[in-house]
């Protein structure tokens, strides 16, 4: 999770206008094949935008920076499960919020249905721990096909699955320390289920991307220790080549990686046009049309590339953080409904 300090208390009002949930005027566009999921931070909401039209046609989150039943703040993963919305409520570090300077904790994991209801969560509304029903900084989610949830518990320093009886059943990284040896991880940043089973980890501040057995051990890495490869490995994606798709948030950067570690491609995102110095981008999903949708973070946009690196959609402004028709505020996440190329399927 990175520290920027651009919202302002004038966007946080306006948020609280702009940002209610609008399911009840979505009707046939939400859940559309092909609209994209923003989560859209330091908003402190959750969007389904029409890429054709730039428009919000559904979002959760009043624009508060209180966790609430109709709050969420500062998501960093959106997916969609059939038509539920599967959401972390990651919180604001200190200085990212005015509102709030010693930071506005979430530390939920929800599932909310069409019409803004939380209909099922993980974590406890503003506490934050790391006993039953408690995270600490959960930065990403990922529904599994036997309707367990992985958990990217990044202040905790583990990866937990949890039941929908909101029990623990696998965990990752040792609670509460920070490391690179056995079982233990240091701020992880993604985990996704891959077909054998294995666990694939955006190990964040170890500078490296692991894949783990169910029994504990790395049985793939790239990275440190191995060398400095990486700086803030911020998302990691199998694809079905069996290449790596990787966010290297700090180097500014995708790259697609095959399994004896050879570069395939990369993409840098500060030096196109109008970009900011350090725009440290968070997420990269590989799409079924080949083409790639990365969160550029602090530049305040989600773009498409194609594999010439040509941008051939955008939402948001680049380098404009704001509320407003195609704005965004430091999005993290973003995914197209109906193409989780990369991800674990509902």
């Amino acid at each position: 999770m990175k520290l920027p300090v651009k919202m302002t208390f004038f966007a946080t009002l306006v948020a609280v206008v702009l940002s209610c949930t609008v399911a009840a005027s979505a009707g046939d566009h939400y859940n559309k094949r092909g609209n994209i999921l923003i989560a859209d931070q330091f908003n402190n909401r959750a969007l389904e935008v029409d890429p054709l039209t730039n428009e919000v046609v559904w979002s959760f989150g009043d624009g508060s920076s209180i966790a609430s039943a109709t709050s969420v703040v500062a998501p960093n993963d959106f997916q969609r499960v059939g038509k539920l919305n599967l959401v972390a409520g990651t919180g604001a570090p200190p200085g990212s919020e005015p509102t709030c300077p010693n930071g506005c904790p979430d530390n939920r994991v929800m599932l909310i249905d069409e019409s803004g209801n939380i209909v099922w969560q993980y974590g406890t509304a503003g506490v934050t721990g790391s006993g039953y029903n408690q995270l600490n900084t959960p930065v990403q989610n990922t529904y599994l096909p036997n309707r367990d949830i992985v958990i990217t518990d990044q202040g905790n320093q583990r990866v937990i699955e949890v039941n929908r009886r909101k029990q623990i059943v696998w965990q990752y990284g040792t609670t509460g320390v920070a490391g690179a040896g056995f079982n233990q991880l240091n701020n992880p940043n993604s985990a996704e289920l891959l077909d054998n089973g294995d666990i694939l980890i955006a190990d964040e501040s170890n500078n490296r991307v692991i894949e783990v057995t169910r029994d504990w051990n790395i049985v793939w890495s790239y990275g440190a220790p191995k060398g400095t490869k990486l700086n803030g490995a911020a998302f990691a994606s199998r694809l079905p080549n069996g290449h790596t798709l990787i966010t290297d948030s700090n180097n500014n950067r995708i790259l697609e990686v095959a399994r004896g570690g050879k570069l395939i491609w990369e993409y840098v995102t500060n030096t196109r046009p109008g970009s900011v110095a350090n725009p440290q981008p968070t997420r990269a999903v590989r799409l079924m049309n080949g083409n790639t949708l990365i969160s550029d973070q602090f530049n305040d946009q989600v773009i498409e590339v194609d594999a010439s690196g040509n941008i051939v959609f955008s939402q948001g402004q680049i380098g404009v953080p704001g509320t407003g028709f195609n704005e965004l505020n430091a999005p993290y996440d973003a995914k197209v409904v109906g193409d989780y190329t990369g991800l674990t399927a509902p």
